[in-house]
C-alpha cells in the first residue's frame, strides 16, 4: 500500500486536475452557446444555396461550357478530401471520428483505383492522418492560437481549392466534418463540394425541375462566376461553424465526465488514505501496549 505522504500528494494532484476540468467545462459551455447560435443562423442559407445549385447543375450540367465548380472536370480519377477538425484536443472522440471517416473514405477510393489527396484543415486532423497517410497530404491549414474563425478564413480555403482545381490537381472534392446535432451528439458527415451533388428526386420533382427555365441577368457566365465561388466558401464556412459548435459540445461533455471521474477517484483515494492512517494508528497503539506489558 502507498505511504500516507504519497496518498496525500495524489489526492492534492487529482483535486487540482478536477478544478482545471471543471473550469474548462464552464468555458466550453459559454462558448458553445455562441457557436450554436451561429450554426443555427448559417444553416438555412447554406442549405438553400446548396439546393439551388443542385437544381442548376441538373439543368445546365450537360452543357459543354458548364463551369468546373458546378460539374467538375468530367473525370473521376483524382479525389481531394478536406477533413475539418479542431486545433486542440481534450474533446473525446471528436477529432478522431473525422480522421476515421477520412481514412475509410480514402481506402475505399484507393480500392477502386482512384488517387487520393488530402487538404487537412485543423492541426489535430493533420496529426491523426499523418501517421498513416502522410504521402496523401498535399497541404494543411491550422488556426491554432485564434479565438475564432470567420468567413474570410472560409474564403481563403475556397480560394486554395479553386486554384488546385484550375491547375488540374483533382477531379472531385469532398468535405468531411462533424455536423452538430446536439451537445452530446456530433455526426461525422461527408459532403461533396465539386461537382455539386444532385439529390435524388421523386418523379414529380424531376418533372418540375425539367420544366423549370432559368433566366440569367446580366448573363449566365457572369452570375455563375460570382455565385459558384461564393457557394463554395459558404459551404466551407458552414462546416467550420458546425465543427466549432461540435468541438465545444464534445469538450464540455468530456470535461464533465473527467470532473466526475476525478471526484470518484478522490473518494477512493481518501478512503484508502483513511484506512492506511487508521492502520498506522492501530499499529502504533499495539507497539505502545506491547512495550508497556514487557516492562
Amino acid at each position: 500500500m502507498p505511504s500516507l505522504k504519497a496518498l496525500r500528494s495524489r489526492i492534492t494532484s487529482v483535486k487540482s486536475t478536477q478544478k482545471i476540468t471543471s473550469a474548462m467545462k464552464m468555458v466550453a459551455a459559454s462558448k458553445l452557446r455562441r457557436a450554436q447560435t451561429q450554426v443555427e443562423a448559417a444553416r438555412p442559407y447554406a442549405q438553400r444555396m446548396e439546393r439551388m445549385l443542385a437544381s442548376l447543375a441538373a439543368n445546365v450540367g450537360n452543357q459543354p461550357n458548364a463551369p468546373k465548380l458546378l460539374v467538375g472536370t468530367g473525370r473521376d480519377q483524382v479525389h481531394l478530401l478536406v477533413p475539418v477538425t479542431g486545433d486542440r484536443g481534450l474533446a473525446g472522440a471528436f477529432n478522431s471520428s473525422v480522421g476515421r471517416l477520412t481514412r475509410g473514405l480514402a481506402r475505399r477510393l484507393e480500392a477502386e483505383g482512384k488517387t487520393v489527396k488530402i487538404l487537412a484543415v485543423g492541426r489535430k486532423g493533420r496529426d491523426l492522418l499523418r501517421r498513416e497517410m502522410a504521402s496523401r497530404i498535399v497541404d494543411d491549414i491550422s488556426y491554432a492560437g485564434r479565438k475564432s474563425v470567420g468567413f474570410a478564413d472560409a474564403q481563403a480555403i475556397a480560394a486554395r481549392i479553386i486554384a488546385m482545381l484550375e491547375a488540374g490537381e483533382f477531379d472531385s472534392c469532398t468535405l468531411v466534418f462533424n455536423r452538430f446535432a446536439s451537445v452530446i451528439s456530433q455526426v461525422p458527415t461527408e459532403m461533396r463540394l465539386i461537382p455539386v451533388a444532385i439529390p435524388e428526386q421523386s418523379a414529380a420533382e424531376g418533372d418540375a425541375a425539367k420544366r423549370a427555365q432559368y433566366e440569367f441577368e446580366p448573363d449566365e457566365e457572369t452570375i455563375l462566376a460570382r455565385l459558384l465561388p461564393q457557394n463554395l466558401a459558404i459551404q466551407i464556412y458552414r462546416a467550420l461553424l458546425e465543427n466549432a459548435a461540435g468541438f465545444y459540445g464534445a469538450q464540455m461533455t468530456a470535461m464533465d465526465n473527467a470532473t466526475r471521474n476525478a471526484g470518484d477517484m478522490i473518494k477512493r483515494l481518501t478512503l484508502n488514505y483513511n484506512r492506511a492512517r487508521q492502520a498506522n494508528i492501530t499499529r502504533e497503539l499495539i507497539e505502545i501496549i506491547s512495550g508497556a506489558e514487557a516492562l
